[in-house]
């Protein structure tokens, strides 16, 4: 949905959930209904469940919590692991952050808008905001987000109650629903050489260095390498223009 400039703020939101709702929202809320179910299993409240949605926001980072207290890990140690297993979304904050943010905006707004930056809202907003007004942006995101939240934390609420009743390939195909919607939407909002380049070449970069490095780090060194020549591609062609 296009976004008029002169439009009011709570239209600019309303417009920000219409586009959340169209697809993004229930893709990640569908997702997250493994969340729900693995916190009963570990024999934690539907509170905590839904909580734990809204403050972390970050699937891979609630199975990681609740498996941890399953297997009767030190607080202390959970809380390190699940702040490495977020640190992927700095680069992804820092490559938002410069659309969102403009004169006179206060440092804490800043920090709530970095609190919503996950997979699906990071790769729609890189491809949505640049066509929005700059001072509609941050609504217009926050409109996108919270709904994507909201239909998230209903997701993980209604897990919480089919413990045993989905299948068990249907419960892991809504669990690969989010890296394939992100992967396709990445490919929607390739611009330039340098952006094909990046994901053509993490793609192949991946299952190789799965193979010969893997420990956690082969996507780590998969994106960085495929990263960093796209790069250097993109600034040769810019030279050379």
């Amino acid at each position: 949905m296009s976004v008029s400039a002169d439009w009011s703020w709570p239209r600019v939101a309303l417009a920000g959930a219409r586009d959340a709702l169209r697809l993004p929202a229930w893709i990640v809320g569908l997702g997250l209904i493994g969340i729900g179910s693995l916190a009963r299993d570990v024999g934690y409240p539907v509170d905590v469940a839904v909580l734990s949605t809204i403050l972390v926001w970050a699937g891979p980072s609630q199975v990681l919590f609740f498996a941890s207290i399953a297997a009767g890990a030190a607080w202390s140690a959970i809380a390190i692991a699940v702040g490495f297993a977020s640190l992927r979304f700095l680069p992804m904050t820092m490559a938002i952050m410069p659309l969102l943010r403009r004169p006179g905006q206060s440092v804490w707004l800043q920090i709530w808008l970095a609190h919503y930056v996950a997979v699906t809202a990071w790769t729609e907003g890189l491809r949505r905001l640049p066509g929005i007004p700059p001072h509609q942006r941050a609504v217009y995101f926050l409109g996108f987000a919270n709904t994507c939240m909201v239909v998230s934390s209903i997701g993980t609420f209604s897990g919480y109650y089919l413990l045993g009743a989905l299948p068990t390939p249907l419960a892991a195909g809504l669990l690969c629903l989010t890296p394939i919607f992100f992967l396709v939407s990445l490919t929607a909002g390739l611009r330039h050489v340098a952006d094909v380049v990046a994901v053509g070449l993490g793609l192949a970069l991946a299952p190789i260095c799965e193979r010969f490095i893997g420990g956690g780090f082969d996507l780590i060194v998969s994106g960085l390498m495929a990263g960093s020549i796209a790069f250097l591609i993109g600034r040769r062609r810019k030279a050379a223009t």
